[in-house]
């Protein structure tokens, strides 16, 4: 478990870098997007990464590890929005973004880490093309959740499906990883 903890902080770090680098390249402009936009840009790369596995092809120089991170960050930025508002027009000091990206980030760490307890580290054994089927089928979700308005019988809303993605990218960048190191 500490073998975890220590490779998903790793990859935490090289999300946050690129959030932090592309924050000061653009600011906040992303405050502008709603959530079904936000959903959509993770819709995008999960999808890319699915036709670059089904295919074999891939046209773009750009392999799927940046996929996996703007996965990561994207749903970051849904909870931000989530906790801040949906105003558009708010743009945030450089550090108050970085706060913010820590605070949910390391939520989500802490939800791992029990979820992975519990589940005896299961998607170590899992193949990341599965994971990335997972991922397609929380976004299909979230979709539903906000195409009823939020509204929901007896889900968690899209909070939870968010921070899912999050988790499930982060694993599959420790697996890409580690058959890199092979």
């Amino acid at each position: 478990m500490n073998k975890t903890s220590e490779q998903f902080e790793n990859e935490i770090k090289k999300c946050r870098e690129v959030f932090a680098m592309k924050a000061q390249d653009y600011g906040t402009s992303w405050r502008i997007l709603r959530l079904p936009s936000l959903t959509d840009q993770i819709f995008i790369k999960a999808n890319r990464i699915r036709s670059i596995q089904m295919t074999g092809v891939n046209e773009i120089e750009e392999g799927i590890v940046p996929e996996f991170i703007a996965m990561v960050n994207y749903s970051i930025i849904a909870l931000i929005q989530i906790e801040l508002g949906l105003d558009g027009e708010q743009d945030l000091p450089f550090d108050t973004a970085m706060n913010l990206y820590d605070k949910h980030i390391n939520a989500t760490k802490d939800l791992m880490l029990k979820k992975n307890h519990d589940y005896g580290e299961a998607w170590r054994q899992m193949r990341v093309s599965s994971m990335v089927d997972i991922i397609l089928m929380k976004i299909k979700r979230i979709k539903q959740i906000e195409d009823n308005q939020g509204r929901t019988l007896i889900s968690e809303g899209v909070q939870g499906s968010y921070t899912d993605i999050i988790n499930y990218s982060l694993f599959c960048l420790i697996l890409l990883d580690e058959q890199t190191q092979k």
